[in-house]
């Protein structure tokens, strides 16, 4: 058993690790991937996700599933160079309670993560080397990279790993995003790590061992909260405290202006000989405000090299100037939600199914996708699972039936209610929400609008009571159910609570395989619908431009951005 206290850091030399056992070529649930790309039931990307997540390498994973591993000649990479990003620059906080991608780039030069999930729908290990899964997905064992150094000189071990564990497993933290994230390793009545659930034999080698069936816990691994500390790290801004196993260091932090990141020059990179890089000698996040125009004006004038990501008109507009486009298809949404807890003038409003069901019978997805997203994505059927993700069940069409939604308000006694729709003050939420609130209008739903400004949004995304908010693409759709709508979970925005939903959920995430998995997606996404939890209009493409002279820039499609890996053409 481990103590979430910092281990002693003196160490001596780790002792040699004795041979492993061999491994398995693959496991249980890997045929039925296979069988379900074949079958057309997933793509790449998301065979990729599922085989990688369960301990297959890349090249074993193609093999397995009968696709060529990617390869294409890259241009030569010129070492040295500051990279200068347009991005919103955020305050940071414990990086376990990050809401924004934005932070975990601010932070990812210096912090690293066990996992990192790639463009192409794979997980590869980071800190950790590999991994074994058992056939229900109930014992994880990590293997930890050998020579791994943090900045201050200190070994990277399991211990380290097994105290980050125990941090992300505190439900009691304020804003901790990571605890539902791991239900099989949080004891429920405690809300802290579950006795015996993490085990270190040796110094790079973690077992886990969950309550409950987990297929999620890779993934997780990788999403942005999961940054991996210093035991010496206690809160706050992980900017001050600057100690990371990542080839940058912090520079600089202005909110709202510049975050700045340098190339550390006393650390040795340990991944230097495992995947080359770093080429950069520093990079500047520069924050330009959320208006797109103000962006272009410094792209002309040779200010910034690459945009976070370019949204509506204005994809046309860097391709005019001559940017280079990239563009990768995603999970990525927008979310149009009622909170199920919010007190309006003594009431609570969207309590009520029948006044949430109406809301979204009054709009029209494709409506929104054109006005709100230029058409430049699919449209989408109010339950949050994409057609992208593995188990994804097709329960058809969102229903468009404007006097039927008014007649349900009416009949909730609230016809005359005004709902005030709060959406970020940028094009494609402003957008999107104008869209939404022009239909609820014309439906004969009294609707007016508030657009914020992003520090104000920000700071209350979750509690407002009818607002729009984005959501990042994730490998599978279970993460971002578990994360957006099981009751009391950290980022649940809607207020819903279900425990037929919970059930189901835990069910879900216990199916490794997708075909046996999407019978209990369709009940789950049934459950949303018919409760009308959400708005979701349409999925996103993702797009962003560079000024052509950057290589391994491409947009992510989970807004991540590695920097160990961009340089400037040679």
């Amino acid at each position: 058993m481990i103590q979430a206290a910092a281990p002693n850091r003196k160490r001596s030399r780790p002792m040699p690790r004795p041979p492993r056992a061999p491994s398995k070529a693959s496991h249980p649930a890997a045929a039925p991937l296979a069988r379900a790309l074949r079958d057309g039931h997933i793509d790449r990307r998301d065979f990729m996700s599922s085989a990688t997540s369960l301990g297959l390498g890349a090249a074993a994973a193609c093999a397995l599933g009968g696709l060529p591993l990617h390869a294409q000649d890259q241009p030569r990479i010129a070492r040295g160079g500051t990279l200068r990003i347009q991005q919103n620059v955020k305050a940071l906080r414990d990086p376990r309670s990050y809401d924004w991608s934005e932070m975990g780039n601010q932070t990812r030069g210096f912090l690293e993560y066990l996992v990192e999930y790639n463009g192409d729908g794979a997980f590869r290990g980071m800190l950790l080397d590999s991994w074994q899964v058992n056939d229900d997905a109930t014992r994880y064992v990590l293997n930890l990279r050998r020579g791994i150094t943090w900045s201050n000189g200190d070994s990277f071990t399991a211990s380290d790993v097994a105290w980050n564990i125990a941090r992300w497993c505190d439900a009691t933290a304020p804003r901790n995003a990571m605890a539902s994230r791991f239900p099989g390793l949080v004891d429920a009545e405690t809300g802290q790590l579950r006795d015996g659930a993490v085990h270190t034999p040796d110094d790079l080698t973690v077992t886990l061992d969950l309550s409950a069936p987990d297929i999620t816990l890779i993934a997780s691994f990788s999403d942005y909260p999961a940054a991996v500390l210093h035991p010496s790290y206690d809160g706050g801004d992980p900017f001050a405290h600057g100690i990371g196993t990542g080839p940058f260091r912090p520079v600089e932090l202005v909110v709202g202006d510049r975050c700045v990141l340098e190339r550390h020059p006393d650390h040795a990179w340990w991944g230097a000989e495992v995947f080359g890089g770093p080429y950069l000698d520093r990079v500047e996040f520069l924050d330009l405000g959320t208006d797109p125009s103000n962006w272009v004006v410094r792209a002309e004038a040779g200010q910034i090299d690459l945009l976070y990501e370019t949204v509506g008109d204005f994809i046309d507009v860097m391709d005019s100037i001559g940017w280079t486009r990239t563009r990768t298809e995603s999970a990525a949404t927008a979310v149009i939600r009622a909170n199920a807890r919010a007190e309006i003038d003594g009431r609570t409003p969207y309590d009520d199914a029948r006044v949430r069901r109406a809301l979204a019978l009054a709009v029209d997805n494709a409506i929104c996708l054109e006005l709100g997203y230029a058409g430049r994505g699919t449209v989408a059927a109010n339950h949050h699972v994409s057609p992208m993700q593995p188990a994804y069940a097709d329960i058809g069409p969102a229903t468009h039936d404007p006097a039927q939604a008014l007649a349900d308000l009416t009949e909730a006694g609230l016809a005359d209610f005004v709902h005030t729709l709060i959406t970020l003050d940028d094009e494609w939420q402003r957008n999107t929400g104008d869209a939404v609130a022009a239909q609820l209008n014309d439906a004969g739903l009294r609707v007016r609008r508030a657009i914020l400004p992003g520090t104000e949004f920000w700071d209350s995304w979750k509690e407002f009571p009818f607002s729009l908010t984005q959501w990042n693409h994730r490998p599978l759709a279970v993460q971002v159910l578990n994360l957006a709508y099981r009751s009391g979970a950290a980022w649940n925005e809607t207020g819903f609570a279900n425990p037929d939903f919970d059930a189901l959920l835990d069910q879900a995430m216990s199916l490794a395989d997708p075909d046996r998995r999407r019978p209990v997606m369709r009940r789950i996404e049934t459950i949303l619908r018919d409760q009308g939890v959400i708005i979701q209009p349409y999925w996103r493409a993702l797009y962003n431009h560079h000024n052509g002279r950057l290589v391994n820039a491409e947009k992510h499609p989970a807004n991540e951005i590695h920097l160990y890996k961009i340089g400037f053409a040679a």
